[in-house]
């Protein structure tokens, strides 16, 4: 069967590329491969977004290891998020199982608009990393720690939605807002924490969406085939592209794609 085996090729060296850059920067994992999956491999976007959560758990499970035992991951912080994130993710999900939502026109559309609204925004992010960072660092002491809590508790909830929605934000949206929450964090850290919260949420979201039947198992392992090492490179590798000029080109990239998925 030569066709399956160049799309195996294929999707495994797409998950090795995208895991690499999930390594790296926590950044990339659903923003990349999901539009991938839609616009390049014509995969159905349901079945892309349900393929790619579970994809995405797998995958942040190793950067979650690795960050671990660097002592990059802030637990009170993955905790507060997934305080808000899961319960979103599990509401999101009762509604898209409903009989006049399940796996029809009307989910395909929503993920689809959804999708494309959530990378606009991820690019938007990523534009203004550097602007929110410096705010960040002149707000030291600006946020009380009841306040940081319940708003790092929104932020999950958000993410919840977005991401069992689209498999988007989990990465961009999840730094930036940790990045206005916790100036004194590290930004190591941050990353670090966004990928360990990640996997809980990408875990519960995936399984809901295989119980619709939106998960491609075939697609799946194939991704796995190429991430899983991707991602073990990608967070130990030192050198890498300047940040601006990584972000400058992701952004641009899920700019042109959200434009296209709304448009």
């Amino acid at each position: 069967m030569p066709e399956f085996s160049t799309h195996t090729l294929a999707f495994s060296l797409s998950g090795f590329l995208v895991g690499l850059l999930v390594g790296q920067t926590g950044v990339g994992g659903g923003s990349l491969m999901t539009p991938l999956l839609v616009l390049l491999f014509g995969v159905h976007p349901t079945a892309a977004v349900g393929t790619d959560l579970l994809y995405a758990c797998a995958t942040k499970s190793v950067g979650t290891l690795i960050h671990g035992r660097h002592r990059t991951v802030d637990w009170r912080v993955v905790g507060r998020l997934a305080t808000g994130s899961v319960p979103a993710a599990i509401a999101t999900l009762a509604v898209l199982s409903s009989p006049s939502m399940r796996m029809g026109p009307e989910a395909s559309r929503i993920v689809g608009a959804c999708l494309g609204l959530t990378l606009l925004l991820t690019a938007v992010s990523l534009v203004f990393r550097a602007r929110v960072m410096a705010l960040s660092a002149r707000m030291e002491g600006g946020w009380s720690a009841r306040h940081t809590k319940a708003l790092t508790i929104a932020t999950g909830a958000v993410l919840g939605l977005f991401v069992t929605l689209s498999s988007v934000g989990a990465g961009a949206l999840g730094v930036t807002a940790l990045l206005l929450l916790y100036p004194k964090l590290p930004t190591t850290t941050i990353v670090g924490s966004d990928i360990a919260h990640a996997v809980p949420l990408t875990l519960v979201a995936g399984i809901g969406h295989w119980w619709l039947g939106s998960v491609d198992t075939v697609l799946l392992v194939s991704l796995l085939f190429g991430s899983i090492p991707g991602v073990a490179i990608g967070s130990r590798l030192s050198v890498r592209l300047p940040d601006a000029v990584l972000r400058g080109l992701l952004a641009s990239v899920l700019a042109l794609v959200g434009a296209r998925l709304l448009f």
